[in-house]
C-alpha cells in the first residue's frame, strides 16, 4: 500500500532487444531454438546424475545443482523475451517487473556461489586429495548449497526492496528485455545516485570477491601442479578446463554490467544476454563434452531407457 501511493506506473513497456520486425522474427526462432537447448540439455544433466551411480561425488552433485539453477535462471526472463518478439507491445505489470528482478538476481547470485563452491571442490580434490572425502563429506556439500541459495536470496532480497522503494511515475519505457536494477534507477523519479552507487556495491562486492575467490583458487591448483605427470596436468585441466571456460562466460559480462554505473543501457543489454542465455545453454555442452564419466552415464542411461522402452 505503502508502494502504490508514490507511484502511479502501473506497467512498464520493455523495448525488447530489437525495434525491427524482421530482426525480431528472426530472433523469436533463434532464441526459442535457445531455450528449448537450456531446458533440454540442464535437464539431462539433472536426469543423469541423479539417476547414475557412478556419478555420486561432490563434483557431480554441485553439477547437478548448477543445471537446476541454470533452467531456473534463463526461465525467469527468457520465455518473456520469446513471447514479445511476436508482439508489438512488450508490457510487463509493476508487479512482474519487480518479480522478475528478483528472480534474475536470486538465481544468477546463487550461481555465482554455486560456480565458488565448485571451484573450491577442485581445490580440495587436486590440492588436498588425501583429505578430500573427509572436508567433501555430503553433509558439508549440502550445506555449501544451501549456503549458495540462502545467499542469493538475501542478495536478490536487498536489490528488490531497495528497487520497489523507488517513486515511479512515468515515463515506464524500459530499454532492456527484462527489468532489472540499472534500468530502473533510470525511471524512478527521484535522485537514485546513491542508491546506484549501494546497488553496485552489493552486486560487485559479490562478483568480485567469488571472483577472487575463483581465481585464486586455479592460481593455486595451476602451481601445485608443478611437480605432476604430464598425465596428472592433462586430468586436472581437463576438469578445471570447463570449469574455467563458464566462470569466465559468466563473470566476464555479470562484471561488466554490475561494477560500474550503467551508461549506455543498449549496450548493456545484449551483454545481458551472455549470462541470461548463452552460459546457461553452453554449461551442459562444456561440462558434458569435456567429461568421459558424464558421457558415460548418459549413454547407460539411454540404453536403459531404450532397453525398457
Amino acid at each position: 500500500i505503502h508502494m502504490e501511493n508514490r507511484s502511479s506506473v502501473k506497467e512498464f513497456i520493455l523495448l525488447g532487444l530489437s525495434m525491427n520486425q524482421g530482426v525480431q522474427q528472426i530472433c523469436f526462432v533463434i532464441f526459442l531454438f535457445f531455450y528449448v537447448i537450456i531446458v533440454a540439455g540442464n535437464l539431462l544433466i539433472v536426469i543423469t546424475v541423479n539417476s547414475s551411480q557412478g556419478l555420486n561425488s561432490p563434483m557431480y552433485f554441485f553439477l547437478s545443482c548448477l543445471s537446476f539453477v541454470d533452467i531456473c535462471y534463463s526461465s525467469v526472463t527468457a520465455p518473456k523475451l520469446i513471447a514479445d518478439f511476436l508482439v508489438a507491445n512488450k508490457t510487463i505489470s509493476f508487479v512482474g517487473c519487480i518479480a522478475q528482478l528478483f528472480g534474475v538476481h536470486f538465481f544468477g547470485c546463487t550461481e555465482i556461489f554455486l560456480l565458488t563452491v565448485m571451484a573450491y571442490d577442485r581445490y580440495v580434490a587436486i590440492c588436498r586429495p588425501l583429505h578430500y572425502t573427509t572436508l567433501m563429506t555430503r553433509r558439508a556439500c549440502g550445506r555449501m548449497v544451501v549456503g549458495s541459495w540462502v545467499g542469493g536470496f538475501v542478495h536478490s532480497t536487498a536489490q528488490t526492496l531497495l528497487t520497489t522503494r523507488l517513486p515511479f511515475c512515468g515515463p515506464n519505457k524500459i530499454d532492456h528485455y527484462f527489468c532489472d536494477v540499472h534500468p530502473l534507477l533510470r525511471l524512478a523519479c527521484a535522485d537514485t545516485y546513491a542508491m546506484g552507487i549501494i546497488v553496485v556495491a552489493n552486486s560487485g562486492m559479490i562478483t568480485l570477491t567469488c571472483f577472487f575467490i575463483l581465481v585464486t583458487s586455479y592460481v593455486v591448483i595451476l602451481g601445485s601442479l608443478k611437480n605432476q605427470t604430464a598425465e596428472g596436468w592433462h586430468k586436472a585441466l581437463s576438469t578445471c578446463g570447463s570449469h574455467i571456460t563458464v566462470v569466465i562466460l559468466f563473470f566476464g559480462p555479470c562484471t561488466f554490467i554490475y561494477i560500474r554505473p550503467s551508461s549506455n543501457l543498449s549496450e548493456d543489454k545484449s551483454v545481458a544476454v551472455f549470462y541470461t542465455i548463452i552460459t546457461p545453454m553452453l554449461n551442459p555442452l562444456i561440462y558434458t563434452l569435456r567429461n568421459q564419466e558424464v558421457k558415460g552415464a548418459m549413454r547407460k542411461l539411454w540404453s536403459r531407457k531404450v532397453g525398457n522402452g
